[in-house]
């Protein structure tokens, strides 16, 4: 039983949306891989869900910034191993442009491992699609 429930764990993961503190660019085109159905990421078999404990990728906006910091890591730590994060955009990378703010913790790697780079300010819509099939093949591996 346990086998089965891997391979059909495995035809489908849910993803899960984090922002660490965006300037909300890059959760707009999150948003297009979910309704508009050029970018859809059902296409690859993927699902958005609403709860991290059901999330098997986490895609990450916005640098880490120290309003949200404790509630970040809190969510992270709910999502069960084993899972693939994907920053998407610049901001979780490197900062971005608000590098040098008093409000900014850092980029998130500085938290928790990231497996998948997604830049650009904000990111098109093809190239999440493309981190999204490249997170999904680093979690089968995973399994």
């Amino acid at each position: 039983m346990k086998t089965f429930l891997k391979k059909v764990a495995a035809q489908s993961p849910w993803l899960y949306r984090i922002n660490a503190g965006s300037c909300n660019g890059c959760d707009v085109e999150l948003a297009t891989t979910a309704c508009i159905s050029r970018y859809d990421v059902e296409r690859l078999g993927c699902k958005y869900c609403g709860s991290p404990k059901h999330a098997d990728i986490v895609l990450i906006t916005g640098p880490m910034t120290t309003r949200v910091k404790e509630k970040v890591l809190r969510l992270y730590a709910e999502i069960p191993d084993p899972k693939v994060t994907v920053a998407v955009g610049i901001c979780p990378i490197s900062c971005g442009v608000f590098r040098d703010s008093y409000a900014i913790e850092g980029p998130i790697d500085k938290y928790f491992p990231v497996d998948i780079n997604v830049p650009g300010c904000p990111p098109r819509p093809q190239a999440i699609i493309e981190g999204i099939a490249e997170a999904i093949s680093v979690w089968r591996t995973r399994l």
